[in-house]
């Protein structure tokens, strides 16, 4: 849980490229842990953002796996723009008050605390947002789990009249959106990470039942529209890794890579779902059924594809990147 965090804080000073590794192994296994939403969402965002008072509260918590965390940012307008915050912060004697509604927040029911986007009374705009820990016990928080077509922990999270103490807003008043911009990178190479490992795992279990499949007295894998199909989930499944990779490994050495990682997610929303579709294709009826772990995959690849921007949304993002 500690992996990428500096050694004071309980970690193992491990690099995002470690890190990277890591998620495309839990990818692989379909994890279902709050993994990502703790240490992805919750404490490399504290870890960029908070300052020292709050790292050392947290950060030793999360590496012990003592706290669960998660962020809350979507809203009803469904999109990754600042424009779609509307939850609000008014500012109190003894600290704020939040109001609001968040959607599709990872593993809240079981969260500990909340990173809450908020928008400010002071600015519009990204200017106008303020990041918050809250504690998910704190009155006025009503959290709501979602039905999802991967059975993943999503929820949806009202915040009536929630009262906060100073100390837990992060990173300055209106810095919040600062604050999302330079942990928004991780969190989708994190996710395309985790698509590398399910791709792989899916082509894994796919090829060795076109071997093992016999049709007419020979395997399947003989037939030229099968061994086709295996090629096209080969190509999709490494470009899928070399781009991700690129991007993780210029982010672990802090080069400017917003082009690369729009790119990443962009090709890995589709090419993932491509994967996972072309092995239901090959594995034909067992493929559907609840007793094989093939629809496990497919069913992370049509979540995942939309979480944190879907591939038009990043095609936009590299053409801007383009001068376009």
């Amino acid at each position: 849980m500690g992996f990428v965090f500096p050694e004071k804080y309980g970690g193992m000073e491990g690099s995002f490229l470690d890190l990277t590794v890591l998620m495309e192994e839990m990818g692989r296994a379909c994890l279902p842990g709050p993994f990502f939403s703790t240490v992805i969402l919750g404490g490399i965002s504290l870890l960029e953002g908070g300052n020292e008072k709050q790292k050392e509260r947290f950060l030793p918590k999360i590496a012990k796996g003592e706290i669960i965390l998660t962020l809350a940012v979507t809203e009803v307008s469904g999109n990754y723009e600042p424009e779609g915050i509307e939850t609000r912060s008014v500012k109190t004697e003894e600290g704020y008050t939040i109001d609001g509604t968040k959607l599709f927040v990872p593993d809240a029911h079981i969260a500990d605390y909340i990173l809450v986007a908020a928008r400010t009374e002071e600015g519009k705009g990204n200017n106008g947002i303020a990041l918050f820990i809250i504690d998910t016990k704190s009155p006025g928080i009503t959290v709501t789990p979602l039905k999802t077509i991967s059975g993943d922990k999503q929820c949806e999270v009202r915040f009536e009249g929630v009262k906060i103490k100073e100390d837990a807003l992060i990173g300055g008043l209106n810095n919040g959106w600062s604050i999302i911009q330079k942990v928004w990178p991780k969190i989708v190479v994190a996710r395309c990470a985790e698509m590398v490992g399910g791709a792989q795992e899916a082509l894994g279990m796919t090829i060795n039942y076109a071997k093992e499949r016999e049709q007419f007295g020979s395997p399947i894998g003989t037939l030229q529209a099968v061994q086709h199909y295996c090629a096209d989930m080969v190509a999709d499944v490494d470009g899928c890794r070399y781009i991700t990779y690129q991007a993780a490994w210029m982010l672990s050495c802090g080069l400017s890579c917003d082009k690369e990682v729009a790119m990443a997610k962009a090709w890995c929303s589709d090419a993932f779902r491509r994967v996972t579709a072309k092995g239901h294709q090959i594995h034909g009826a067992i493929g559907f059924t609840e007793e094989h772990d093939l629809h496990l995959y497919y069913k992370k690849a049509k979540t995942w594809e939309l979480f944190y921007g879907d591939s038009n949304f990043h095609r936009e993002i590299v053409a801007q990147q383009m001068g376009l």
